[in-house]
């Protein structure tokens, strides 16, 4: 079993509770469970014509959904992390906070993809610990 587990939420699809009861099922006794929502801002061409404060509203409402999802989870710790590439934001926490499981979900790939949406093959390939991937 697993003592530190990252669970890739994605607040907009609807794996959420099979994600969360995979993290249970594999988590060691007294072990951490990590829900991270990752958020997106736009980029800055995107941004420069955007109005002010658009990109911390949108944060803040990723962070608001978050906590709301875990709502009654008290055995699960929310983080949102910022970055225009899930995949190496998922990669990056769990290698630099000595995550030894990550659970994520992927969705049914196009051809570009073929095994594994991109984010899921990203973290796979380049996480230093154990992935579990759930189809959605």
């Amino acid at each position: 079993m697993y003592n530190k587990i990252l669970v890739a939420l994605s607040l907009e699809h609807g794996i959420s509770e099979k994600a969360l009861a995979a993290a249970r099922a594999l988590i060691s006794e007294g072990g951490t469970i990590i829900a991270a929502h990752i958020h997106e801002p736009p980029n800055k061409q995107i941004m420069y014509y955007m109005e002010q404060g658009v990109a911390e509203k949108s944060f803040q409402k990723a962070k608001e959904r978050l906590a709301e999802r875990l709502r009654g989870e008290s055995d699960i710790s929310p983080v949102i992390l910022e970055s225009q590439s899930a995949g190496r934001a998922i990669t990056e926490f769990a290698n630099t906070h000595g995550i030894d499981c990550i659970v994520l979900a992927s969705h049914k790939p196009g051809m570009k993809e073929f095994f594994l949406g991109s984010t899921a093959a990203l973290v796979v390939r380049h996480a230093h610990c154990t992935v579990h991937v759930l189809r959605s």
